[in-house]
Parts: C-alpha cells; structure tokens; sequence
C-alpha cells in the first residue's frame, strides 16, 4: 500500500484547520490503497493556529504531525519545510483554506499511479471573487515572466499538485534561500499533467496575501528566474551613453555651424540630467537587488528555524 503525504502551510488559520482536515479526510476514505500522512506547517501564526493543530496531533496521533516555527519565515520555507518532512510516496501541497478543491484527489492519484505522470498540478481558469486589479496584474505578471524567463510557468497554476518521490527529491536538492516555488516545479521538469478549475472562495478565515505583498512575491519570481533585468540595467547604460555622445556632436557641430550661438535652456537641461540620474539610480536598484539575493545566500543562514516538530 502507497503512502501519501499532504502537506498544509498554515498562518493564522485557526477556523479553517478543522474544516480542512475533516473535509480531505473524508476524500481520501475513498482512495482504498493508500494510507494517508498530514503535515501541518504552523508558519509562526499569532493566533491558536499551533493550538488547532495539536488538537488534531492528539486525536490523530499516528496520522497528523506538524512542524511549528519559531517565528514567520513565509510560504516558500513552509513548503520546503513540509517536503523535508513528508515521508510519502507520493506528495501532494495544498492550501488549508479549501480553495484547492479535496475532490481532485483522486483523479491526481489515478494519473500518478499508472506512470503516465510525475506530477499532476493544478491551475484556476477563471478568478472569479478575487479583485478586478488583483487579477489584471496577475495576468501580466505571467506574461511578463513567460517572456523573459526560459522556464514556463503556466498561467494560473497553483501550488496546488500532487508530486511522486523523485521529483520531490529533485525539489529539495535546490537548497537556495531565496525560494519561488512555482519556478522551482516547472524548473526541475518531470512530466507534468495540469487540471483545470474554476476559482473557490476561501471557506473561512481572511487572507494573509494582501496586494503589496504578492508584487513583492512576483519581483522575487522574476529575478530568481531571469536575468533580463540586469540586460535591461545594461542597455539602459549604454543608450544613455549613446545619447549622451550624440548631444555633445550636436553641440560642437552647431557652435561651427552657427558662430557665437550661446547656450539655452536651463530647464530643459536640469530635467534631461535627472532622467539620466533616475535611470541610473533604477540601474543600481536592479543590480544591487541581485547583489543582495547573493548576500543573503552566501550568509548561508537556515530557510526556517523549527520550535516544535512532531
């Protein structure tokens, strides 16, 4: 019999994990070959998150484990810490507010057991509830990504998906700090079958992902995954120089030109030399965003630090 671990990060959700964890289980009581393991990631939660999941670990001691952290270390580190942990044949990540519907369970399993597959995720077709803005950028965002970036990653795809050992192995030899997960899977390749879905409202509870925070997410997913930015920063570079050489040409040819010609335009040449200024601070920006994701991973530092684990 094939074991199966699930894997929930959890962040202030305290009225979802008794919800979640009834309505899995009862999907997976139709799944008869395999026998199912729950790993709960509290990710430094401020509520009775951590006491939520203890309730569950008594009444389900062989079943549910969890690994609580000492503080908030992300989404990105909870999912590493969750594979770390899963000792299943087959992993499967899942959000604990059920907008990832249970009910696909079974059919990822059927693909992943006859071998056709080594990954079965899952993508939302439409984002129907979520903010007209929220999901106008998160289009872009795929389509900017997808077009500077030599790994694909599907528009919609969720973190969603049930993955077999080798890939989850082939996931957690990529030890890098900065981590965007998304790329990570579609990086290390497998064979991989996507289900599609309409968008659920959460069950419960509020969001953690506010606007700001998913810009920020998507600039880490860019820069772990492209290098376009810096050619950008050097392009920027090498125009301005261009512009720079052709306007003292322009210059010299008219004072031949035109003799005694003075030289006008005070406003307009304070306005042209802090668009040179600004393009080169955003320059540096970009590079030294770089520069900082190699400090951080050069300070070696653990993903996540564990309070409790069981």
């Amino acid at each position: 019999m094939k074991k199966l671990s699930i894997i929930v990060p959890c962040f202030n959700e305290e009225d979802t994990i008794p919800i979640f964890f009834k309505t899995v289980d009862e999907v997976l009581h139709t799944i008869s070959d395999i026998n199912a393991e729950y790993w709960f990631i509290d990710d430094g939660s401020s509520d009775n998150t951590i006491e939520e999941i203890h309730k569950l670990n008594v009444e389900n001691t062989e079943k549910v484990h969890f690994v609580s952290f000492s503080r908030n270390f992300g989404k990105e580190a909870a999912l590493y810490a969750g594979l770390q942990s899963a000792t299943g044949d087959y992993i499967v990540v899942m959000d604990v507010d059920l907008q990832d519907p249970p009910e696909l369970l079974p059919k990822m399993y059927a693909y992943l057991k006859d071998g056709s597959y080594d990954c079965v995720g899952t993508r939302r077709t439409s984002r129907e509830g979520e903010p007209i803005i929220r999901s106008f950028f998160a289009n872009q965002f795929y389509k900017l990504i997808n077009s500077i970036s030599s790994t694909n990653i599907v528009n919609g795809a969720r973190d969603y998906r049930m993955m077999t050992r080798q890939m989850v192995d082939a996931i957690l030899s990529m030890t890098e700090y900065n981590r965007f997960s998304k790329g990570i899977f579609s990086w290390v390749g497998f064979k991989t079958k996507f289900i599609e879905y309409h968008n659920i409202e959460r069950v419960a509870g509020n969001t953690s992902w506010s606007f700001w925070k998913l810009f920020k997410y998507s600039i880490d997913g860019i820069m772990d995954f492209s290098e376009i930015p810096l050619s950008i920063a050097s392009w920027t570079g090498v125009l301005s120089f261009v512009s720079a050489i052709l306007g003292l040409l322009f210059i010299v040819v008219r004072s031949i030109v035109i003799p005694g010609s003075s030289v006008s335009g005070w406003a307009s040449l304070v306005c042209i030399i802090l668009l040179i200024g600004g393009l080169e601070l955003l320059c540096l920006g970009i590079i030294g965003k770089y520069i900082g994701k190699i400090y951080l991973q050069s300070k070696n530092r653990p993903i996540y630090i564990v309070r409790e684990k069981k």
